[in-house]
């Protein structure tokens, strides 16, 4: 008896660790479109009221008005990457906001005015 419980423990871990991604919370709200992207896809609303910024691992939720790129905020992750390179200079530095081979306080004013923002479209520090 014991074995079989056990076993059945271990079949419901299993089959809940394989179980495909669902939101269960949702609105209904006006107007929208589709995002897809490789194997995901989520039909959302613009402009609805619950609008706000989730995440969690490596998945990123934006609730609201569509931003106008990736779904990603600038915040300290993104201020550590720009912070490696602090002072650097050369070609393809992904913290060289203004393109001109250095990260100095241009940059830094760039990445100020971006902070707790969307990421614009091609953000670098991604």
């Amino acid at each position: 008896m014991k074995q079989i419980f056990i076993i059945s423990v271990f079949g419901i871990a299993a089959a809940a660790a394989w179980a495909d991604y669902e939101i269960i919370w949702h609105t209904i709200d006006g107007g929208g479109g589709r995002s897809v992207g490789g194997q995901y896809q989520l039909t959302g609303t613009a402009g609805q009221p619950d609008a706000a910024y989730s995440a969690g691992e490596s998945y990123e939720l934006l609730g609201g008005f569509w931003p106008g790129g990736p779904v990603c905020m600038v915040d300290f992750p993104d201020f550590s990457i720009f912070a490696d390179y602090w002072l650097e200079s050369g070609s393809d530095l992904p913290a060289d906001l203004d393109g001109d081979n250095d990260v100095d306080l241009e940059d830094l004013g760039l990445f100020v005015y971006e902070w707790l923002c969307y990421c614009p479209y091609n953000w670098p520090l991604r």
